[in-house]
């Protein structure tokens, strides 16, 4: 604390003495300045303990005072023995009326003293500070160390609340509270929700401060794994150590956090090596490494699981934190979705996870060996695509692959396909009589036998025997290979919009 009149008034070796009871003696002392002139207010900025012989206040005592104290003065010295002790009484009277702390100082004692006295606290204060800030911010480093940056955000929130006698809370990118200190304190984010708003959206760094009845809350951006604001309210203001300590906090928070997430981010790429490296190239020492960063696959048969969807919620990023929260299977991001590797009665596991996470599909494979989990891993990926075709939250392989080819194709890519094969006959029919594409459609459909699908289309077998040459030549394609005969079949079906679902 600043040292204070009465504090100045009590060491004993400069014999001073405080002339008006009456008076608050209790303002700090920011600076010491003595002054001559009747009214030297313009050439002071509040909080001074001013001296004077007695020559200023010596043709008005109680202007001259009352001047004073409406700038703000922390108090008055008056020395003593020098000639004008007769101004005394007059300026002691109007000190009493004004709140004014009056100090006598005796001759023997030079201004010089009081000045040296107050430095020299000031000077001890600032240190005192200093120690004590830097221990704080010692404390506060110590809290935010460990594997767990959540646990460490909690321990500087409440380390933090400790210090400066406060509250703290932490909100985050959606506005809902994250951590608090005490726990208690979530409730006041209601009153604080425009103003948490406004510093999370501003561009750049911003520090906000709002009154809360005599107390002061202070709001700050901190980038934890997500953008969100630290909240630290009490009630009574804060002091420039204060914010600097709270401004120490949010550095603490955000390279923590920071740290955290960069081991995070290289040890999902470690992670997405590896199962690509499983997937693709079998005994490779891919298992080797996955043992020393991850744990070791599971015995027997395993299951690939493939996460994903169109909501905000279902990204990677949120579906890889909510695995690893679990810790539930091996689990990394593999061309745009989440792929989990368990063993083959583990599979719900998984999906309990996935049901906690709004909008997420899943796609399970058939079992498979640790040599054939390429296989696997496509086989999850296209039972995803189905499941978000079809709105299901979960679709295992096995089961699309029961609804036949169609099932396994996306829509947009069986009609690309279709369109693209079929166009030569397309063309044809437009502009030419033939009708190639219903004449090989009913051909595929009789397998090839020439008089049932004469007789469904209503024509002589020659007829439809040159409609299938032409539709031939123009496919540039044998029409005898039954290889050539499936893909036409799919085409014909997909063009129509027939999924076979």
């Amino acid at each position: 604390m600043a040292l204070t009149v009465r504090d100045l008034g009590a060491i004993r070796s400069l014999g001073l003495r405080l002339a008006c009871p009456s008076a608050d003696q209790d303002r700090p002392i920011m600076w010491v300045h003595s002054s001559e002139l009747s009214d030297p207010t313009p050439y002071l900025s509040g909080g001074e303990l001013l001296l004077t012989t007695g020559l200023g206040p010596a043709a008005d005592p109680a202007g001259y005072v009352s001047r004073l104290a409406a700038h703000g003065l922390a108090g008055l010295g008056f020395g003593t023995g020098l000639g004008r002790d007769d101004v005394l009484p007059a300026v002691r009277a109007a000190c009493a009326d004004t709140g004014l702390a009056l100090l006598e100082v005796p001759e023997r004692t030079p201004f010089l003293a009081l000045t040296r006295a107050v430095t020299e606290a000031r000077a001890a204060e600032r240190y005192a500070e200093v120690v004590r800030t830097d221990e704080a911010q010692r404390a506060l480093t110590a809290a935010a160390l460990g594997e767990d940056p959540d646990a460490g955000t909690a321990r500087v929130l409440d380390r933090l609340a400790e210090r400066l006698g406060a509250w703290t809370l932490v909100c985050g990118h959606d506005g809902r509270v994250r951590r608090a200190s005490p726990a208690g304190a979530a409730r006041r984010a209601g009153p604080l929700r425009a103003e948490i708003d406004r510093v999370r959206e501003h561009p750049g760094p911003t520090s906000v401060t709002v009154a809360a009845g005599n107390g002061q809350v202070v709001l700050q951006p901190v980038r934890l794994l997500e953008p969100a604001v630290l909240a630290v309210g009490r009630d009574h203001r804060f002091t420039a150590v204060d914010r600097q300590l709270i401004g120490s906090a949010v550095s603490v928070l955000t390279l923590a956090h920071a740290r955290s997430a960069a081991a995070d981010r290289a040890d999902r790429r470690v992670r997405t090596a590896v199962l690509r490296a499983l997937a693709t190239l079998p005994g490779c020492g891919a298992e080797d490494v996955l043992a020393e960063t991850w744990g070791p696959l599971p015995d027997g048969e395993l299951v690939a699981v493939a996460l994903g969807g169109r909501t905000p919620d279902a990204r990677p990023d949120v579906l890889l934190d909510a695995l690893e929260r679990a810790a539930v299977a091996f689990h990394a991001e593999l061309d745009g979705q989440v792929a989990a590797v368990v063993a083959a009665g583990a599979v719900d596991d998984v999906l309990a996870v996935a049901r906690r996470v709004r909008g997420v599909r899943a796609g399970i494979s058939a079992p498979a060996a640790v040599g054939d989990l390429g296989r696997a891993l496509r086989e999850a990926g296209r039972a995803l695509d189905a499941a978000e075709r079809r709105d299901r939250p979960a679709l295992h392989f096995t089961d699309l692959a029961g609804t036949g080819l169609a099932g396994l194709v996306r829509p947009e890519d069986a009609t690309a396909f279709a369109d693209a094969v079929l166009d030569p006959l397309v063309r044809h029919d437009a502009v030419r009589r033939g009708d190639l594409v219903a004449s090989l459609r009913e051909w595929l459909a009789h397998h090839g036998q020439w008089d049932p699908a004469a007789s469904r289309l209503g024509v002589h077998r020659h007829t439809l025997r040159a409609r299938i040459a032409r539709a031939a030549e123009l496919l540039g394609r044998d029409l005898d290979s039954p290889g050539v005969r499936a893909e036409l079949w799919f085409a014909l079906h997909a063009g129509d919009g027939d999924d076979a679902r």
